[in-house]
């Protein structure tokens, strides 16, 4: 497959220059090895899945470290993060030099916990989620951005398939000691089928048989392992007022689709999880856009106790905020673009606001939408060029 080039890479490169470790996270099959080999393709590169490996670390890390050539790559390093103290040791030794510990891993809280711990100022952490439609043409709603997908798309279905399967034997196992996986693929599928919506705990529990507690662990397992976003209330300025829970969005609408059983174009044409899965597209790509760039995630949902509901609020910094409203439609209409001017008003001059309506169109440039002062329309495929505008 031939190499894509990822919008994260300038990050990478300049955080090489500048710490002695470098950390990517994200979900399985994301592309974060892909990545680092092709910007350091002289490098080593030692994958901490093969039992072999693993058990010489455990054995004996420092002859393993030892056998090294620096600069390495060290891969899907949640399954020895006992690595992370001797690593610490040696780079304290020669702190000057930097770039020469290349790190990946699919679950972020284990590895961050290693950071935390062992190389807090030592290493820079990223974030690579599958391919956003900045990074490939090729993209589309039932489709996602996983690499492996967007190179032989005929045979997604069985590609998604697989993937649930050695996700749940290796990640799920990992992080949490779950005996019912068929139970925990249900879960999955029950979950792709509330994208969109407020998270309701017990609403989900109850059809699968768990506890809320068992719930929560399950929730957290999917958002540690780069799968599900969970995007919180924007509430500055309005406290009691907002409605405070949480929705819920796969990371990859290619993934959530397969999920909820759409197989082809037609299935998606007349599905009634078009509109929250393209909402979840949208929430996905502004994540990745920030992500690549080095940012915090910012984004969050707004909906008031007075039915005032905006999808999604983007925080900008310095007070600037985005506000949009996602529409699975090809042609926006004026109603669309109402709650963001509600919102706005309401606002008043506490922020710098941008409004927009992201559409499934094919519009590359932001538009003014009739009847919705302040307000503008842009395809989803050209979301990427309104987040880079400066204000």
């Amino acid at each position: 497959m031939k190499y894509r080039n990822r919008t994260l890479e300038a990050e990478v490169l300049r955080a090489v220059a500048h710490f002695p470790a470098v950390l990517v996270t994200g979900p399985r099959r994301s592309g974060k090895t892909t990545l680092l080999r092709h910007l350091f393709p002289s490098c080593q590169h030692v994958l901490l899945e093969d039992p072999d490996v693993v058990a010489r670390v455990r054995a004996d890390p420092r002859s393993f470290l030892d056998s090294l050539t620096l600069p390495v790559i060290l891969d899907e390093m949640q399954n020895t993060p006992e690595l992370f103290a001797y690593v610490r040791t040696r780079i304290d030794r020669q702190p000057d030099r930097k770039g020469l510990w290349l790190l990946t891993g699919s679950q972020e809280a284990q590895l961050m916990q290693g950071v935390t711990e062992s190389m807090a100022g030592r290493a820079a952490v990223f974030s690579l989620l599958p391919f956003s439609a900045e990074e490939t043409p090729d993209m589309t709603l039932r489709l996602g951005g996983f690499p492996e997908v967007q190179a032989a798309p005929e045979v997604a279905d069985i590609w998604f398939r697989s993937y649930v399967q050695t996700y749940l034997e290796r990640d799920v196992r990992a992080v949490a000691s779950i005996r019912d996986l068929a139970t925990f693929r249900r879960f999955m599928a029950l979950l792709a089928s509330r994208c969109g919506q407020m998270l309701n705990k017990t609403a989900l529990a109850a059809p699968l048989g768990v506890s809320v507690p068992t719930l929560t662990q399950w929730l957290s397992i999917l958002e540690v392992t780069g799968q599900i976003i969970l995007t919180p209330p924007y509430y500055e300025n309005f406290g009691k007022r907002i409605v405070k829970t949480p929705k819920v969005y796969f990371v990859d609408s290619g993934l959530a689709a397969a999920l909820l059983g759409i197989r082809n174009d037609e299935d998606l044409a007349v599905s009634p999880f078009r509109g929250p899965l393209f909402e979840g597209l949208v929430a996905s790509e502004i994540v990745k856009h920030r992500l690549n760039r080095g940012q915090e995630r910012g984004l969050y949902i707004f909906r008031d106790r007075q039915g005032l509901e905006v999808d999604f609020v983007v925080d900008e910094g310095n007070r600037r905020l985005l506000l949009v409203e996602a529409k699975a439609t090809r042609t926006p209409m004026p109603d669309d673009g109402r709650s963001l001017t509600r919102l706005a008003t309401a606002m008043g001059n506490s922020a710098m606001t941008r409004a927009v309506v992201v559409h499934a169109g094919t519009a590359d440039r932001a538009a003014p939408m009739p009847l919705c002062p302040g307000v503008r329309a842009v395809g989803w495929r050209a979301l990427h060029a309104l987040l880079d505008e400066k204000v």
